[in-house]
């Protein structure tokens, strides 16, 4: 029986990803021109791969390291790229847009930190923080689906607990990686600071 990890389809998560960072041209161009529904068709196919090429790496054992990243940065892309453009446009305001962009500058200012001056970083999404990932594509799509004149949820809950979550997810990320680097800087001190 030969061993799947060496199959040239094993790149095909990884290929499904890139193919997902390529849709947020065009959802881009459906928020800007003001076709919420071809934005909303778009989203869904992203969605609908998002969650194949995890399903297929995981199947056939085709996870990487290449791959967590690839599949991580097409999903930030995708939020950032819908956030700043849906606040382009009108539909969301300005300040929730910048907060998203701004907890996902501050995280990924910290990943640079810790691979400069500790070593290699391993992404561990806490569930704090996919709960901010929820709520903001419940968000998104809440969005897009009142601008499609279809019923929609109210958006003003909507927007303070993505703003919320943003702010929790961003403390706890900062608070999180700062004891672990504490900890690996000084393994004899046994004290986390105070």
């Amino acid at each position: 029986m030969s061993d799947t990890r060496l199959s040239p389809w094993r790149h095909l998560p990884n290929a499904i990803s890139l193919l997902r960072m390529a849709l947020v041209l065009p959802v881009a161009w459906a928020i800007l021109v003001q076709q919420p529904r071809m934005a909303l068709g778009l989203i869904a196919i992203a969605g609908v791969s998002d969650g194949l090429d995890g399903f297929v790496a995981r199947r056939y054992g085709w996870q990487s390291r290449l791959g967590g990243i690839l599949d991580a940065l097409a999903d930030k892309m995708l939020l950032v790229a819908c956030f700043l453009l849906l606040a382009w446009v009108g539909l969301t305001p300005w300040w929730l847009a910048l907060l998203v962009c701004g907890r996902d500058v501050v995280i990924v200012a910290g990943a640079l930190a810790w691979r400069l001056l500790i070593g290699p970083i391993r992404p561990e999404p806490s569930l704090l923080s996919k709960a901010c990932t929820l709520i903001q594509i419940v968000y998104l799509l809440d969005v897009l689906v009142a601008a499609s004149a279809w019923p929609a949820l109210p958006q003003s809950p909507l927007e303070i607990a993505t703003a919320l979550l943003c702010i929790a997810s961003g403390i706890h990320y900062v608070l999180r990686w700062s004891i672990k680097a504490w900890a690996i800087k000084h393994p004899s001190s046994g004290d986390v600071p105070r």
